[in-house]
């Protein structure tokens, strides 16, 4: 980060041309999402405006270590003239947002007790915030709608996993010692497929995208390595699997967001996440499932949509995360 301009400097000496431009550069945040297909890094104003944006592959398997270095190499390009204050990382969790310190995340094998500050703090010279991606990208969401502090404000993000968070009246919602809510791993069918996390059928196993790529796998396996959204092209072209395959989506995922508004009542729920991108297929059904559910609790009071801010929601919570610890 470039230090303050001089006392001598503010006391009247002339600048220099190269003091000049400091005093002038933008200041942004140096914002961070990773995500288990892609990393995705990008300068943030204060405003929550994306100026730049730069992506790569996560590449788990590659090692802790290697993502930090793309990821440092992509914030240099990304922050050429600007100048940044802070850097905001968003990451699933498991993981301590206070220490930056990674558990056993699924979608991230390998790094389990990686260190988030301590490998990208040095670079940057600058304080970091850390948060749990699907929290980040709620407050950003959140923010996003003039009424969005109403309430209960519920994001859910669905995507290679299934992840959310939870806000109350503006305020994020943490259990037990600082955890994030896994809402992902509710139980939807116990007699499902085993998820990483030991539990048979919940909803990540059921509604994300590598659920449907599992799934489809093994009703043929010629497409044991398609994606998510290649699945979703294929029903588009009426592909009669692929048709089945984006009706499991909707039944699934409306079941867990029923489960979500029997529980919360909540006034919003946003869902964003890379497979929302393909809404338009599945999630008709899972309103309908939802209003068949719900008949406990007023639903049609809870209003559900897609998401505000797209593939940005988790650059922009980062940011606004590191806003809110240091501002």
């Amino acid at each position: 980060m470039i230090g303050p301009v001089p006392l001598s400097t503010r006391a009247g000496k002339k600048e220099t041309g190269m003091q000049k431009g400091k005093r002038h550069m933008v200041k942004a945040i140096a914002a961070v999402d990773i995500g288990g297909t892609k990393i995705a890094v990008g300068a943030v104003s204060e405003t929550g405006t994306v100026l730049n944006r730069m992506e790569c592959a996560t590449a788990p398997k590659d090692g802790f270590a290697s993502a930090v270095g793309r990821i440092q190499e992509m914030l240099h390009v990304a922050g050429i003239g600007l100048e940044f204050e802070g850097v905001g990382i968003a990451c699933p969790g498991p993981l301590d947002p206070f220490t930056g310190i990674l558990g056993e995340i699924g979608t991230l094998p390998g790094w389990q007790g990686a260190n988030l500050l301590a490998g990208l703090g040095n670079e940057f010279g600058t304080r970091i915030a850390v948060e749990n991606d699907a929290d980040a990208a709620a407050i950003a969401e959140m923010n996003a709608i003039p009424s969005g502090t109403n309430g209960c404000f519920l994001y859910v993000t669905v995507s290679t996993g299934i992840g959310g968070g939870i806000l109350f009246s503006g305020r994020l919602y943490r259990g037990a010692g600082g955890s994030h809510p896994e809402i992902g791993h509710q139980i939807i069918d116990a007699s499902g497929p085993q998820c990483y996390c030991g539990v048979h059928g919940c909803w990540e196993s059921l509604a994300s995208g590598a659920a449907m790529s599992e799934w489809i796998g093994v009703q043929r396996p010629s497409l044991s390595e398609i994606t998510a959204e290649g699945i979703c092209a294929l029903a588009r072209n009426r592909d009669s699997l692929a048709e089945r395959a984006v009706e499991r989506e909707g039944y699934y995922l409306g079941l867990g967001l029923a489960n979500l508004v029997t529980l919360f009542s909540p006034t919003n729920i946003i869902l964003g996440g890379g497979l929302m991108r393909s809404s338009t297929l599945f999630l008709d059904h899972a309103l309908q499932v939802v209003r068949e559910k719900c008949t406990q609790v007023p639903a049609e009071k809870t209003r559900i949509a897609s998401a505000a801010l797209g593939a940005d929601a988790g650059l922009v919570g980062a940011a606004q995360a590191w806003f809110l610890k240091y501002r």
